[in-house]
């Protein structure tokens, strides 16, 4: 079990490091600029996350590969020529996988350490959302968790609970952390593709 949370761990990391890096690099940012960006994309959510449930160390400094491996990304992010032709609109899909993975580990590790299933929700939205927040606002934009035509914040709280029900029900939390953190990149991606908003704008004659 610790190997399959482990690898997810990775893929959430990755895939956030690079939503941050192709903003950051869409921004003409320099590589510290981009190796940062790229570092609290994909573990601001978990240092909130730790400060919050008071675990030290935080989890990023027990596992010191994962920013040895954001620096690496940084650099090949930096001097890879291609990497300016990729659209800043290309960070919906890691963003998505990113969100699906530390939401769910964030409220899995809430519930390991005693938390009812409200609280572990909520720190698991947070962990999800918090590190692209701080991309988004580091890079001058409005973050996805406040804007008006994206539903963000409400499909990592639906999937934490979706979690926690398959998790009752049945006998493989490996089942219940996949179903969970796939319902919520999959259901993500479907809203940006369909447009799918909580509030539509009302227009007036």
């Amino acid at each position: 079990m610790f190997d399959i949370i482990y690898l997810l761990e990775m893929i959430g990391v990755v895939a956030f490091a690079i939503s941050g890096m192709i903003v950051a690099r869409s921004k003409n940012m320099d590589p510290v600029g981009i190796f940062a960006i790229g570092f609290v994309t994909a573990l601001g959510g978990g240092t909130l996350r730790d400060l919050m449930m008071d675990n030290h160390p935080l989890y990023w400094i027990q596992h010191e590969e994962q920013p040895i491996l954001i620096l690496a990304m940084a650099v090949i992010f930096s001097y890879w020529h291609r990497a300016e032709r990729i659209r800043e609109s290309r960070i919906v899909f890691p963003d998505a996988i990113g969100l699906g993975v530390f939401s769910i580990l964030g409220a899995q590790l809430a519930l390991d350490l005693g938390h009812s299933w409200f609280v572990a929700s909520l720190l698991g939205v947070m962990t999800g959302t918090f590190g692209g927040a701080l991309r988004d606002t580091l890079c001058n934009e409005v973050p996805f968790i406040f804007r008006k035509d994206q539903v963000y914040a409400s499909i990592s709280f639906a999937g934490c609970w979706l979690y926690f029900v398959c998790q009752w029900l049945l006998e493989s939390e490996t089942l219940a952390l996949t179903i969970g953190l796939l319902f919520i990149a999959i259901t993500r991606l479907l809203a940006v593709r369909f447009d799918i908003r909580l509030q539509r704008d009302r227009r007036y004659g």
